[in-house]
């Protein structure tokens, strides 16, 4: 059930164009919160991006913690948006728009230091349906330690752009 992604938007054209380097992804995590100025709540680091696959890390800092001092379960689940957005933004063709219809999450356990987020699919083949589809992005959320803290089931909803656009 994969398909190739025929169309790349800027969003990850600019990714592809900065070198892998701390300074390359600090500079598109950084444009990411210029374009979406709410992910920059949660200070998110992009740290790898292509078509069906998303990680991204943000910091254990003041402005993220709730009254027990842990990871804000929002903000987590802002992390976990921003993995998904980008993964969308890297593997849907530009001939299909998408946009979030539903966020399932399920907080596992306290998050008491910094969290990587990772989103992964396999990739549909985005020509099979003329009406749109759902999308299920699975978004697993773990701390330093590599335990699952958070995990979010987030469906987009996929069609087909009514013209074709460079995002």
């Amino acid at each position: 059930m994969t398909a190739t992604v025929n169309a790349v938007g800027p969003t990850y054209r600019t990714w592809q164009r900065l070198p892998r380097t701390v300074v390359g992804e600090a500079l598109f995590s950084l444009g990411m919160c210029v374009r979406v100025p709410y992910f920059g709540t949660i200070l998110p680091h992009v740290r790898s991006l292509e078509p069906g696959r998303c990680e991204v890390t943000a910091p254990k800092w003041w402005g993220i913690r709730n009254h027990l001092g842990t990871f804000h379960a929002i903000a987590a689940c802002n992390l976990a948006e921003v993995a998904m957005g980008m993964l969308a933004e890297a593997t849907v063709p530009t001939t299909h728009r998408w946009i979030p219809k539903e966020m399932r999450v399920q907080y596992l356990t306290k998050a008491t230091t910094s969290l990587h987020a990772v989103a992964e699919i396999e990739i549909p083949d985005f020509d099979t349906s003329d009406d749109g589809m759902d999308l299920v992005v699975p978004v697993r959320i773990t701390d330093k330690a590599g335990t699952e803290v958070v995990h979010a089931d987030i469906t987009i909803w996929v069609s087909r752009a009514a013209r074709t656009y460079d995002r």
